[in-house]
C-alpha cells in the first residue's frame, strides 16, 4: 500500500506542477508554501482515489489525541484500593478499574504506563458508566508514594516581602519524606516534639515522565498536573539541626496534598490562579500563584540539572505570605483547629489539627 501511495503521489505532484506558473518575481519562502500547497493537493486526490478516510492516513505518524481535561483521584472504596476521576471539584466520581481491570490501581503506575492508561482513562470518561456517588469513597491522597518530594523556600515575592528579606537569585530547594503525605481529608497529627507548627497553603504538581536536563522552555511537557498542597511546618525545629529544614518539615501527617490530580490541560493559567488558606474559617493566606518567583518550568528545569524526575514525582511550589510565625504576635495551630487549604480551579483540602 505504502509503495502505491508514493507512486500515485508522485505522479499527481507531477501532473500538478506543469500548472504552476509565477506572474511575479518568487521568493524562496512563497516556492515552498506553493510546493507544499501542491503536495496537500496531491495527497487529497490519492486518498480519494484509494478511498481512503484521511484519520486513517494521519494517524500513522501523528498522534490526534484531543484535549484529556481530568481530574485523577486515588480512592478507597469496599475496602480495594483504586484509581478514578472527579467529575468536577465536589463531583461524584468514575471507577477507571471497574471501567477497566488492566489499568493499575495506584496513581504512580498509572503515571508509569503513560499515554495507554491516560486514553483509557479518557474512554471511560466518556462513556458514563461506572459512577459511584461521592458519598461512597474516601479519598485518599492523588499520589502516595513518590521517589522524591521537592519542595521550594521563598518562593513568593510577596512571602519575601513579608520577611524583609530579598527575593531569590536561584530556587531553594529542600524536601519532605513521602511518609509525610496523606490526603486531602486526613487529619494533622501534632507531634509531641514540635510547639511551634504552622500552616502553608501550596501549589503542588506531579511529574509526568522521566526527564533529566530539561529545559525550562520544555518544562511544562514533563508535568502530569496540578494539585493543591499544605507544607505543614514545625517552626521551631525550621533553625535547629544546623538550619537544614528537613525535620521540620517532614513530620508524618505534615503533606496533606489533593483533592485531584488535575490535568495541566484543564486550568487556564497554573501561573495565575488564587491562593488562598483558612484556619478555622478565618482567611490567613491569600494571594495569586501569580507572585511566584520560579515557575513550574523554571523548577523543572533546575532540579533536574541534579536529579533525574520520575513519574510521580512531586513539587510543592513554596507558599504566599501569612503564615502563622510572622503574625504579631505568633500564632500556630492547635488541636481542634481546622485548615482549608484553597487553589482556584483545583479545588480545596480541608484537614483537621488533633
Amino acid at each position: 500500500m505504502s509503495a502505491l501511495v508514493m507512486q500515485l503521489l508522485v505522479a499527481s505532484s507531477a501532473n500538478s506542477v506543469g500548472t504552476l506558473t509565477c506572474r511575479s518575481p518568487c521568493t524562496v519562502k512563497s516556492i515552498h508554501a506553493g510546493c507544499k500547497e501542491l503536495m496537500l493537493a496531491s495527497s487529497r486526490r490519492v486518498i480519494q482515489a484509494l478511498h481512503i478516510t484521511p484519520h486513517l492516513v494521519i494517524r500513522r505518524n501523528i498522534s490526534h489525541q484531543g484535549p484529556l481535561k481530568m481530574r485523577l483521584i486515588q480512592f478507597q472504596n469496599s475496602g480495594a484500593r483504586k484509581i478514578g476521576l472527579e467529575l468536577g471539584s465536589g463531583g461524584n466520581i468514575v471507577d477507571l478499574n471497574a471501567f477497566d481491570s488492566s489499568l493499575p490501581c495506584s496513581m504512580k503506575e498509572f503515571l508509569e504506563a503513560g499515554d495507554t492508561a491516560f486514553q483509557k482513562a479518557k474512554r471511560a470518561l466518556e462513556s458514563g458508566q461506572h459512577i459511584l456517588n461521592r458519598s461512597q469513597v474516601s479519598f485518599l491522597p492523588p499520589i502516595t508514594n513518590p521517589e522524591k518530594i521537592m519542595c521550594v523556600g521563598m518562593n513568593y515575592v510577596d512571602h519575601c516581602l513579608e520577611q524583609n528579606v530579598p527575593v531569590p537569585k536561584e530556587p531553594i530547594i529542600f524536601s519532605k519524606f513521602p511518609s509525610s503525605i496523606v490526603g486531602p481529608f486526613d487529619p494533622i497529627i501534632l507531634p509531641k516534639e514540635s510547639k511551634e507548627v504552622d500552616w502553608e497553603v501550596e501549589l503542588a504538581f506531579v511529574i509526568g515522565k522521566e526527564g533529566k536536563d530539561i529545559k525550562e522552555e520544555d518544562g511544562m511537557d514533563y508535568v502530569a498536573g496540578f494539585t493543591v498542597a499544605h507544607d505543614v511546618t514545625g517552626r521551631d525545629w525550621q533553625n535547629r539541626n544546623g538550619n537544614q529544614w528537613l525535620l521540620s518539615k517532614t513530620f508524618d501527617t505534615f503533606c496533606p496534598i489533593g483533592p485531584a490530580l488535575v490535568t495541566k490541560d484543564s486550568i487556564s493559567d497554573p501561573h495565575c490562579l488564587g491562593i488562598r488558606c483558612r484556619v478555622n474559617g478565618n482567611l490567613v493566606q491569600d494571594s495569586n500563584t501569580n507572585q511566584m518567583v520560579f515557575k513550574t518550568g523554571a523548577l523543572i528545569a533546575w532540579v533536574s540539572k541534579f536529579v533525574t524526575l520520575k513519574p510521580g514525582d512531586l513539587f510543592l511550589t513554596g507558599t504566599p505570605p501569612g503564615v502563622g510565625v510572622f503574625r504579631k504576635p505568633p500564632v500556630f495551630l492547635k488541636a481542634g483547629d481546622v485548615v482549608d487549604c484553597e487553589i482556584d480551579e483545583l479545588g480545596v483540602i480541608s484537614n483537621q489539627v488533633l
